[in-house]
């Protein structure tokens, strides 16, 4: 920000022609032209700040991030206050480029969150391609690579950064990027900071925080929060709470911190809804538009509950060497309650009409890593290694229900829960690596990074055998992955101009125990019912290109690109075992594609801060290949769209300061139709012959929308602003995500297994929501 307003126009910066013709078009737009604007636009340059980003998982030392050769996104807590998004979740996907969130789950706290087409996910068997850390702790939990959002403790966080690509520094899963959350301690947050809020759905939060430091370097920071709502569909009530604390010391040269994070959540994510019956004449309306908050069945519950105990170093050794160190121990649990159909249509009056299905997951990880960082001459590198070691205890139960009215399932007195699958399973892993950002002159820095991997994972399974219904353990299994890869990247900043980047990398993610756990052909299984003993999974392999540049148009504009491909080989996804069976199991895909570009631009016209970020992403399957979508076994060929992803998305934002502590700000999300799982042949049946001869009929599509949000937020006094926002403003109907299915009720949800009939099943989007809130720093 200006230290000062120079009264003189000769005193301003001269702008970059592009600039300045965006700087007139805007001002000169009708119900744009603001004159305070021009009154207050610094006329003193000063140049930006320079900053810093990670460049592998553990926190501390960073490197510039214009010297990365590849985009980066670094959002900070102030940003998100800004923003207002009910989650940070949701604040990525109203800024970041290349950011979506499906509500798949319905729940804000259990969006399905993908970044150039890779998921983070806390659905159990949905393809991970996303590593998430939480001040270095990774998150992704040992079974099925799942991330709970709902666990990290969003009120303390300090910043989000987003690293693209299949960049090896971060670890295995680092396919599609890595996400990583910093949070505060009492040097960065000394004070009080406190915020409550209500809004629609009865939506509550409450935020509480505190923190300490004091001359001889003892530092403390404790943070809580707590949400409670209704939800905006039935039967979607949800609670979470969790607490951060801090301790630690630093003497200048050293400095240590002790982190114990609790955390619990109950939430429920009532999934999909039957929007369209769907047949060779067309679609007709169904459940969906009876009413948009209707579930298809229930309870959909999830319980979570974390306990992690972490500890951070540093030592500087000298002025330009540390040496950072990590050790944390984390334990997860996890118990779903879900209502679905049962297995088997009732043949006979009184025949379960329904199955009450639970689990039990327990996770214990331990982990921790090393890192020795310097900058030596023209060289800024670092070498360091990571490990984890986790056991996993899983089991799942059946138990023979009927549905009542409101589509609820209600266990069969009398008849006791049975088991399904149980699985005992272990890993470990160990990753070495290196990195080195070297200044072959002033303007142009060269960084390679290598790594090598190696992990191990071995587990017991035990299964009930769908005909002679006897269970079974299965021997036990152990598989060990070893990788060793590369990356290597140059940016060249222009006299006067942009910084031009490119790079390739590449990384790995091992096999999950769900995906092991269903992987032989000759014994199929329905996910997540049952897990077979399985044959060997290769890890999948993915290779990133990008290239770019960073263009400082002037001191308060910024333009860049990115163009980006990630070639995935040994893909894992769900495949069918014929044309006609409804049984399937995991296997490796030979080539999958991600590929596309990022456009962002951001300026500041003295009170007014705009911005825009435009992402085209085509993801297919590179390949032929069976799948597996629902109630359908589809027929892939190279250039098959991925389901479920927008090839277009627009972001817009704008906030204005108009004068004594209010600001005013608007967003909006705009993507394009997307394709629908089960249907990416474009075919309703597996025997509906060849798609080419009559493809528009058959061809179903979740319809493009934009969302627009307005906020307001008035600080009337020094440490106390008021908020209040609008999200959906115009209450737009619309779906993020959908899949072809069978459905067993009729268009107004009752009559159970009448007549079974294929629809269209969508996740419905979230209707209008209004939100107040008062936040309090000191």
């Amino acid at each position: 920000m200006p230290q000062s307003l120079a009264p003189q126009r000769a005193a301003r910066p001269r702008l970059h022609p592009l600039a300045a013709l965006l700087r007139g078009l805007l001002i000169g737009t009708p119900g744009l032209a603001l004159p305070a604007l021009a009154q207050q636009t610094p006329a003193a340059a000063q140049l930006p700040g320079v900053e810093v980003i990670g460049t592998s998982p553990l926190p501390g030392q960073g490197i510039d991030r214009d010297l990365l050769p590849y985009s980066t996104q670094l959002l900070k807590r102030e940003q998100a206050d800004r923003t207002q998004a009910p989650t940070l979740s949701d604040f990525l996907n109203r800024r970041a480029p290349g950011v979506q969130v499906n509500d798949i789950q319905g729940s804000p706290y259990q969006g399905d969150l993908s970044y150039r087409g890779f998921r983070a996910s806390p659905l159990l068997g949905a393809g991970q391609g996303l590593s998430v850390y939480l001040d270095g702790v990774r998150v992704n939990e040992p079974f099925g690579d799942v991330v709970n959002f709902d666990l990290i403790p969003e009120f303390a966080v300090r910043t989000l950064s987003l690293v693209p690509g299949a960049n090896p520094a971060f670890g295995l899963n680092s396919l599609g990027g890595a996400l990583s959350y910093t949070t505060h301690d009492g040097r960065s947050a000394p004070g009080a900071r406190a915020e409550l809020s209500y809004g629609s759905f009865a939506r509550k939060k409450l935020g509480v925080s505190y923190g300490l430091s004091d001359d001889s370097g003892w530092h403390s920071y404790i943070a809580a929060s707590a949400f409670d709502e209704k939800g905006w569909r039935d039967h979607s009530d949800g609670t979470l709470g969790n607490v951060l604390a801090k301790v630690g010391h630093d003497n200048g040269g050293s400095d240590w911190t002790v982190s114990l994070l609790a955390g619990r959540s109950r939430l429920v994510g009532n999934g999909l809804l039957p929007a369209y019956e769907v047949d060779d004449d067309g679609l007709e309306k169904d459940l969906y538009f009876q009413r948009r908050g209707a579930v298809y069945t229930h309870p959909d519950l999830t319980k979570n509950e974390l306990l992690q105990l972490s500890v951070n170093a540093n030592h500087a050794i000298d002025a330009k060497t540390t040496l950072s160190s990590l050790l944390y121990v984390r334990k997860a649990k996890r118990n779903t309650v879900n209502g679905d159909e049962a297995e088997d249509a009732p043949v006979n009056p009184g025949d379960p009409t329904a199955s009450f299905n639970t689990t039990s997951t327990t996770q214990t990880s331990v982990g921790g890593g090393l890192r020795l960082a310097s900058t030596h001459g023209a060289h800024q590198w670092q070498v360091g290694a990571q490990f984890e070691a986790s056991r996993t205890r899983y089991a799942q139960f059946e138990q023979e229900g009927m549905f009542d009215d409101s589509r609820g399932v209600v266990p069969i007195a009398g008849e006791e829960r049975e088991l399904s699958a149980r699985v005992r399973g272990r890993a470990a892993s160990i990753g070495l690596y290196a990195s080195d950002t070297y200044a072959l002159s002033e303007r142009t820095h060269l960084t390679g990074t290598l790594r090598y991997n190696r992990s191990r994972v071995s587990n017991t399974l035990t299964t009930r055998d769908d005909d002679t219904d006897v269970v079974e353990s299965k021997p036990k299994e152990t598989f060990t992955y070893n990788s060793l890869n590369p990356a290597l990247g140059i940016a060249h900043r222009l006299a006067g101009g942009p910084t031009l980047f490119a790079n390739v990398a590449r990384n790995t993610r091992v096999p999950t125990v769900i995906e092991l756990g269903c992987a032989d052909p000759n014994e199929p299984c329905r996910l997540p019912a049952g897990l077979q003993a399985d044959p060997y999974l290769a890890q999948v392999k993915s290779t990133t290109v990008e290239l770019g540049f960073r263009w400082p148009l002037s001191r308060d504009t910024r333009l860049n690109l990115a163009l980006f491909r990630t070639d995935n080989r040994d893909d894992i996804l769900f495949r069918s075992t014929s044309v006609s069976g409804q049984t399937g199991f995991f296997q490796n895909f030979d080539k999958t594609r991600n590929q596309g570009l990022e456009a962002e631009l951001s300026s500041r016209f003295g009170a007014l801060d705009l911005s825009a970020s435009y992402s085209y992403l085509k993801a297919t399957y590179e390949a032929d290949g069976l799948l597996r979508q629902g109630e359908r076994n589809v027929q892939i060929t190279p250039g098959t769209r991925i389901a479920g992803l927008p090839k277009h998305t627009l972001k817009l934002a704008a906030d204005w300061a108009v004068g004594q502590g209010w600001t005013l700000g608007a967003d909006a999300v705009l993507l394009s139709s997307r394709t629908v799982s089960g249907n990416e042949d474009g075919l309703l049946e597996d025997d509906d012959g060849d798609p080419a001869t009559e493809p528009e009929a058959r061809r179903l599509k979740i319809a493009g929308y934009a969302i627009f949000n307005l906020r307001s937020q008035w600080r009337f006094k020094q440490d106390w602003t008021f908020y209040a926002s609008v999200a959906n403003v115009f209450d737009r109907r619309y779906e993020n995500f959908g899949a072809l299915a069978e459905t067993i009720f009729n268009a107004q949800g009752g009559n159970a297994y009448a007549a079974e009939r294929d629809a269209l099943f969508v996740a419905p989007g979230t209707p209008r929501s209004v939100v107040m809130g008062l936040r309090y720093r000191f």
